[in-house]
């Protein structure tokens, strides 16, 4: 078994992992869609993503970015901003993963975040026109946040507890 220290940092890890390639990876937004659409497009995947609405959907969201980028590409600026948010909040749990302990209080700002996710996604989702299913994918972001943080808190409580 793990000590709680390195779990926590393990866990930590993921956490910062997970915001800062979500945060890289939405400045090029138009070259991975066109790649993905074109993977969808490959003769293996066609059928499924064409029955499971993947490609029509994912090409339309390509057609309206790049021609919103073509149009008006400072519109681009808040999805910058965006990732740079997301590098950010990385950032943040650099003090979780020195001293879990001393800055549970940033853990406990995780999951306040990953719970406000949920909410988020399931009204601003229809006004935006997303699909359901996508707006469950965005909401299950916000579930599975909480996994590695709620490690974290457990162990924090295990130290916490030693140190006593």
């Amino acid at each position: 078994m793990l000590h709680p220290l390195r779990r926590a940092r393990i866990c930590v890890s993921i956490v910062m992992l997970g915001l800062f390639v979500s945060g890289v990876t939405a400045f090029p937004l138009e070259t991975e869609l066109r790649g993905f659409v074109r993977l969808l497009q490959r003769p293996v995947l066609l059928h499924f993503a064409t029955q499971s609405h993947l490609l029509p959907w994912f090409s339309r969201v390509l057609k309206a970015l790049a021609d919103t980028n073509a149009r008006y590409p400072f519109l681009a600026y808040g999805t910058d901003w965006l990732a740079f948010a997301h590098i950010v909040l990385a950032i943040l749990f650099v003090g979780p993963y020195i001293d879990p302990v001393r800055n549970k209080w940033v853990l406990q700002f995780g999951l306040i975040a990953c719970a406000g996710v949920i909410p988020l996604t399931l009204i601003a989702g229809p006004i935006r026109t997303i699909p359901f299913g996508w707006s469950l994918i965005d909401s299950s972001f916000g579930i599975f946040g909480c996994i590695p943080l709620l490690i974290v808190l457990h162990d924090v409580r295990r130290l916490e507890a030693a140190s006593a």
